[in-house]
């Protein structure tokens, strides 16, 4: 299947690749952005994240401020997953390029934001990012609720200094977070909601 052609001008493409750590190679990706360029006679800059972590991709932030600037007329990825690693973060990103009539085309997944087809795709992934979101929501809120139900106290001990009463809903969640993060950094992943109806033991009476 190919993708949907859009009309391209003369202007340059950027090409972005990226691995998460150098034991992996860019080379495949590579391979296929320069097939592409080459078929569709595109001149083209290339942009390489060679390694990077879950919040740290200085070369993409680069990109992306070229683009904002208009040295570009499209961003050609091998895969979404390459160049987002949220459903939110590539939604977010496509809608500033889009808004901007800058093309967006991820060769792997047949897709090209820029033309009918691609807009159908973009408004359906659009959809599920926002349901996505509101299921998270509803699990905090019900994690929340469930915690003061079970009795357990939400927000750290009142110390002497304090004088008024301290609201517990923005403590608990954040640390909630706090957890959420170490554990990542051992390589669980785990729902947001886990942490909210699982408290340390510490924060029960």
């Amino acid at each position: 299947m190919e993708i949907e052609k859009a009309t391209i001008n003369s202007a340059k493409v950027a090409l972005y690749v990226r691995v998460s750590s150098l034991t992996q190679t860019v080379e495949n990706q590579k391979i296929r952005l320069l097939q592409y360029v080459a078929v569709n006679s595109l001149k083209f800059d290339l942009f390489e994240e060679t390694e990077s972590t879950r919040k740290t991709r200085p070369v993409k932030q680069d990109l992306m401020q070229k683009l904002r600037n208009g040295e570009y007329k499209s961003v050609i990825i091998y895969k979404l997953d390459r160049w987002a690693r949220s459903s939110r973060e590539l939604i977010l990103d496509t809608s500033e390029l889009l808004n901007r009539g800058i093309g967006f085309i991820s060769i792997s997944d047949n897709i090209d934001f820029t033309t009918a087809v691609g807009k159908l795709h973009f408004q359906i992934l659009s959809a599920f990012a926002e349901f996505e979101r509101e299921l998270i929501r509803e699990r905090t809120i019900e994690g929340l609720h469930r915690t003061k139900q079970q009795g357990t106290i939400l927000g750290r001990r009142i110390g002497s200094k304090d004088k008024k009463k301290r609201s517990i809903s923005g403590y608990i969640l954040k640390e909630a977070s706090k957890r959420k993060k170490v554990d990542e950094t051992g390589g669980v992943f785990k729902e947001i909601s886990y942490y909210l109806n699982n408290p340390p033991p510490n924060n029960v009476s």
